[in-house]
């Protein structure tokens, strides 16, 4: 019997994982044009409906004048002016404020009231998936009905709100909610809570029903108080759904529209007028188109600049 001698033998030993490799990076190249193919047709519909209408905006507020009319955009000239008016402007810088005490009291009440709920609905309670449909309910409604609902609760002559705060003893006579600057931000946020709040019950409903049941049982026999229970077991479990809740809920209430100009189109005295609704109204009522899409530029570098000021949080969280 004859033998292959032995530097034949290591050579075939050698090549065969190097000719393994090549064949894997081949269907690893293959695969990565697969999916590069496969994924072109939705690039290309997101450059269609995203990144069009994104270079139209920054044209625009790159032009100066009034024009409704897009054929008339290219004949305007180019201009950063519109860019130091409205950054001059203190009226943008109030709508700011307003728009951040806006989103940060939605997303305060929103969140504070859906962890009631999702700690609620994590019990064992009769009718709970009742309950739970129950709270998604909010979530389902057109912002336009819900707004005409807490329009006629907040009504400041026949409002049931107003009803049960004399009930009560909190006030002596009905508030005009929507038509007194002091209180129509607070009449403006109380529908905006209201449609928020099951997306944050959702999460964290979630990520409660993923603690082992085991380390509540650990933390009783150890003597913890439910108080700190919460504080060791449930908080740390939820905290990563618990930030993505905030940063999803804020982000939305950011660029909430319909509830504010269904209700109080920005008034009494401008004291409800997000940047939102200032956009609409330079655009639809003072038909200052240019000047309406600074502001959306404007809008979008803030929303923006948040995002990359909460990635490393999201991702030291979430990855």
């Amino acid at each position: 019997m004859s033998l292959a001698p032995p530097g034949e033998t290591r050579l075939v030993t050698r090549n065969r994982p190097t000719s393994t490799r090549r064949r894997r990076r081949t269907l690893r190249s293959r695969n990565s044009r697969l999916s590069a193919v496969m994924l072109l047709p939705a690039v290309l519909v997101a450059l269609l409906f995203i990144g069009f209408p994104l270079y139209m905006i920054v044209n625009l507020s790159l032009r100066d004048g009034k024009t409704m009319i897009m054929s008339e955009v290219n004949d305007l000239p180019f201009t950063t002016n519109n860019y130091r008016a409205v950054l001059s402007n203190p009226e943008t810088w109030e709508a700011l404020r307003i728009t951040a005490i806006y989103t940060l009291a939605t997303v305060a009440g929103a969140f504070t009231i859906g962890l009631l709920s999702a700690l609620v609905l994590r019990r064992r309670l009769v009718g709970r998936r009742w309950l739970r449909t129950l709270v998604l309910i909010p979530w389902a409604i057109p912002g336009v009905v819900a707004t005409v609902t807490f329009v006629w609760m907040l009504d400041g002559t026949y409002g049931v709100f107003n009803y049960l705060l004399r009930k009560v003893g909190l006030i002596d006579q009905n508030v005009a909610w929507f038509f007194d600057p002091e209180t129509a931000l607070i009449g403006v946020l109380m529908p905006t809570i209201w449609i928020a709040y099951p997306l944050c019950t959702l999460m964290l409903l979630a990520a409660l029903q993923s603690v082992p049941a085991e380390l509540y049982e650990a933390a009783r026999v150890d003597g913890a108080s439910p108080r700190a229970q919460f504080r060791h077991v449930t908080w740390p479990a939820i905290q990563s759904s618990a930030v993505l809740a905030m940063i999803v809920t804020g982000l939305w209430t950011f660029t909430t529209f319909d509830f504010i100009y269904a209700i109080t189109r920005g008034g009494p005295d401008r004291a409800t007028e997000t940047l939102a609704v200032a956009i609409y109204n330079e655009a639809f009522v003072y038909f200052n188109l240019p000047y309406a899409s600074t502001l959306g530029v404007i809008t979008m570098a803030i929303a923006v600049m948040c995002l990359f000021i909460l990635f490393p949080v999201v991702r030291r969280r979430f990855f």
